[in-house]
C-alpha cells in the first residue's frame, strides 16, 4: 500500500451514527381523555354511568308518590337519591380500575404510557370528577322533584340543605368512591374489590356495633377506627370537631395508606 494510499483511506469521516429522536411523552390531556372515554365504551360501563339518572329518576318517582306531599322537603329527595348513589358510586370507583384486568387491556394501556403513575394519577382524576358530577345530577333531579311536588301540593317550596350540607354530601360520595378505587388497586380484581368493598360498609359496622355493646372502651374510641361512623355523619351534616379528626385518621388509615400500597403494587408488578 502506497503512502498516497494510506492518506486516502485516513482522509475518509466514519459514517455518523444514526440516532432516533426520542418521542415526546403523551399528554396528561390527552391521558385524561383517553381514560374518560374507556370508562364509557364498554356496554356494562355505559349503563352503569346510565344508572346514576336513572336511579334518580326512579328515587324521585318513589318519593313523589309515596311520601306525605305536604310535608316533603329537598332533604327527603335527597335522602332518597343519596341511597343509590352511595352503592353505584364506589362500584365505579372500583371499575375503573380493575377492568383494566378484567378486560386485559393493562399490557396495552402500560405499553403505550409506560409512566403508570400518569395512567392511574388520570383514572383517579376522572373517578373523582365522576363522582362530583354525578351528585350535582342527581341532587339537580330531587330538585326537579322537590318543586314539581310544591306546584302539585300548592306548598311552599323547602330548600332545607345548604351549600356546607351539600358539600358534605359531596365529601361523603368521594370517600366511598376513593375507598373502591383503593380496593381495586390492591386486589385488581373486580369482585374481590367489591365484596371488600361491601363487607367494610355492611359487616364492619355490625361487627363494630357488637364489640361496643360489650367492651365500653371500644364504644368510647370505636370513632377513630370504624371508617363509616364518622363518613356517615357527613350525609346528616353533624360533625364537631373531634368527628372531623376522626373522619381524618380513618380515611388515612382505611383509604390512604391501601390506596398507597396498592399503586405501589401496580407499579412495580409484571403485567401480563
Amino acid at each position: 500500500m502506497t503512502a498516497t494510499t494510506v492518506d486516502a483511506v485516513q482522509d475518509v469521516a466514519p459514517p455518523a451514527a444514526r440516532t432516533r429522536p426520542a418521542p415526546a411523552p403523551t399528554p396528561f390531556r390527552r391521558v385524561l381523555r383517553v381514560e374518560l372515554r374507556k370508562m364509557f365504551d364498554t356496554r356494562s360501563g355505559f349503563w352503569l354511568m346510565a344508572s346514576i339518572v336513572i336511579t334518580s329518576v326512579i328515587a324521585t318517582g318513589l318519593t313523589i308518590i309515596l311520601g306525605d306531599r305536604d310535608t316533603l322537603t329537598f332533604e327527603a329527595f335527597a335522602a332518597a337519591i343519596g341511597s343509590p348513589m352511595s352503592i353505584i358510586l364506589p362500584i365505579i370507583g372500583v371499575l375503573a380500575v380493575t377492568s383494566e384486568w378484567s378486560q386485559r387491556t393493562a399490557l396495552t394501556t402500560f405499553t403505550l404510557v409506560p409512566h403508570r403513575s400518569r395512567v392511574l394519577g388520570a383514572k383517579l382524576v376522572n373517578t373523582l370528577a365522576i363522582g362530583a358530577v354525578s351528585m350535582v345530577v342527581a341532587l339537580g333531579v330531587g330538585a326537579l322533584g322537590n318543586l314539581l311536588t310544591a306546584t302539585i301540593s300548592g306548598v311552599d317550596t323547602q330548600w332545607d340543605i345548604s351549600l356546607s350540607a351539600f358539600l358534605q354530601i359531596v365529601l361523603a360520595n368521594e370517600l366511598g368512591m376513593l375507598l373502591g378505587f383503593a380496593l381495586g388497586l390492591l386486589f385488581r380484581s373486580s369482585p374481590a374489590a367489591i365484596v371488600g368493598y361491601f363487607v367494610m360498609n355492611l359487616v364492619l359496622p355490625g361487627l363494630s356495633g357488637a364489640l361496643g355493646a360489650a367492651q365500653q372502651w371500644w364504644a368510647d374510641n370505636s370513632g377513630w377506627f370504624d371508617p363509616n361512623e364518622s363518613r356517615f355523619l357527613l350525609f346528616d351534616g353533624g360533625l364537631g370537631g373531634q368527628e372531623w379528626a376522626q373522619l381524618a385518621v380513618t380515611s388515612a388509615l382505611w383509604i390512604a395508606l391501601p390506596l398507597l400500597i396498592g399503586m405501589r403494587m401496580v407499579l412495580r408488578s409484571e403485567v401480563k
